[in-house]
């Protein structure tokens, strides 16, 4: 996981860790064994996170709670992957808008006059915001000659591309469901850590103790995050190790998605409607809660790669438990969505991962063995635009001419939110739009193990290894007639 709070990152793999630990010896966590592994984790009387002994056994009962997948605050039940830890949310600035030491206490009070709920009063050397009064208007910010009072946008907040966080009457940040889209941004931009999501590291543990047959499903994004010696192959060695059937890459399910949304593209290109790609949940769920008519109109009717692999897997092999890991938290989310048919069991992060090997003491190592199982489009689908490249190579893989299609590649909330602005007002000039809630992409994904530029950079060189094969050709080998493609289950 990346975070600017190393202290953070690990105290969440500590308590993961140790979570996993108790889950391989034990056959249920119970209350009392939660309760002694609080007390482990944090054995006082100094407390060493937070002000107090108490408030950080709080806050680590409400991690111990993510790390088995329930919600950390038991009086508030929800079913967002996202959650947040009621005793870990404090210490914020309550009121937006305050008053510096740059003020000049002028005799303009500019200031004073702007605000039209007589929130600003004089004290003896500057201008004071009442926090009570204060409607969060911004107009005494932008009258202030002198830029003395500024915003404090709460991190969490800021980082939210939907909007879909307030605050209670105690200040403590409440995250609206009904717009929540479950892209993660929030978590790691948290300087308290307050914001989590559900884990189910235990789940998996479960089936593999149960002899289940369970497969691993890696993120094309997973090539970089653990180095340049680290491909797929060595991935796959140590989920193995850990216990896993197998491990298969969701590249191959992008190239399965390529197909299908190649058609797609073509037939909308005839009748001249506007398409969006299916491979983000994040972004699909902007589309389903924030424009709903393009939703219904607009997106591909193609199932996600994650999707798609774990559909073939199923028609396998229907007993089989499939675990799909990478940068995302938003993949969480898609597996709990009951409308789709055959979807992953679990999902898990980098993160949660490393901390599932850590508890077996098994570590991700160079191995000789090489593994492909999808093309390099496939494996491209990770970066910005590698989704529209794969859909626009299959074309042409299909005799299309490409040449008159325009593309909008959107990487990030505020360019996914802009660019299906302008498709409700009919101003789209582009063809069709990619949308990944994630800067950069899935690289760019709020769970990554390692900075982007590291990623990408130790990417370069392990897919430059990859052969080049085609993407239909791929797939030949794989008996696409037994599973559906589409997101509803027809064939």
């Amino acid at each position: 996981m990346i975070t600017n709070d190393k202290g953070i990152v690990d105290l969440k793999h500590f308590v993961l860790r140790e979570v996993c630990r108790e889950a391989w010896v034990k056959k249920e966590l119970t209350h009392e064994s939660r309760e002694k592994l609080a007390y482990t984790i944090s054995p006082g009387p100094k407390p060493e996170y937070r002000c107090c002994i108490y408030k950080e056994r709080e806050i680590i009962r409400g991690r111990i709670r993510l790390a088995i997948g329930q919600d950390p605050d038991v009086n508030k039940p929800s079913k967002n992957v996202v959650a947040v830890i009621p005793a870990a949310c404090d210490d914020c600035p309550i009121q937006e808008y305050m008053v510096t030491d740059v003020c000049r206490f002028c005799l303009g009070k500019a200031c004073l006059n702007a605000c039209k709920f007589d929130a600003i009063r004089p004290m003896t050397t500057r201008m004071h915001i009442d926090p009570d009064k204060c409607r969060s208007c911004g107009m005494c910010a932008k009258s202030c000659p002198f830029e003395a009072i500024v915003h404090l946008e709460r991190p969490c907040k800021k980082a939210c591309p939907v909007d879909a966080i307030h605050y209670d009457e105690n200040g403590l940040c409440v995250i609206d469901d009904e717009k929540c889209v479950h892209c993660g941004h929030c978590i790691h931009s948290c300087p308290f850590g307050a914001i989590g999501s559900k884990i189910y590291a235990v789940e998996v543990i479960k089936a593999i103790k149960n002899g289940k047959r369970v497969i691993a499903m890696c993120a094309p994004a997973t090539e970089g995050q653990f180095g340049k010696e680290i491909g797929m192959a060595s991935v796959k060695a140590a989920l193995k190790k850990v216990g896993f059937a197998d491990m298969v890459e969701v590249g191959l399910g992008g190239d399965m998605t390529a197909s299908y949304e190649a058609k797609e593209w073509i037939e909308a290109k005839k009748e001249g409607r506007k398409m969006t790609t299916s491979c983000c949940p994040a972004f699909i769920s902007l589309l389903h809660h924030h424009f709903p008519e393009q939703y219904e109109n607009n997106k591909s009717d193609t199932v996600s790669p994650m999707v798609a692999v774990s559909r073939y897997l199923k028609s396998q092999d229907p007993d089989c438990v499939t675990v799909f890991i990478g940068p995302c938290i938003a993949k969480k989310g898609e597996t709990l969505n009951e409308n789709i048919a055959d979807r992953p069991d679990y999902a898990m992060t980098y993160g949660e991962m490393v901390a599932l090997l850590d508890s077996k003491d098994i570590k991700i190592e160079p191995v000789e063995e090489d593994y492909q199982e999808a093309s390099v489009y496939g494996k491209k689908f990770a970066g910005s635009g590698g989704v529209a490249a794969a859909v626009m190579e299959v074309m042409r893989e299909m005799g299309e001419d490409t040449s008159d299609i325009s593309l909008m590649t959107c990487a990030g909330g505020a360019e996914c939110r802009k660019a299906l602005a302008l498709l409700k007002a009919g101003k789209l000039k582009e063809d069709f739009i990619e949308g990944m809630m994630c800067p950069g992409g899935c690289v760019g994904g709020p769970s990554k193990h390692q900075v982007e530029t590291l990623v990408t950079r130790a990417r370069g060189e392990l897919l430059a290894k990859a052969d080049g094969r085609k993407i239909l050709e791929n797939l030949e080998k794989y008996p696409m007639d037994q599973f559906s493609m589409f997101r509803d289950g027809h064939m």
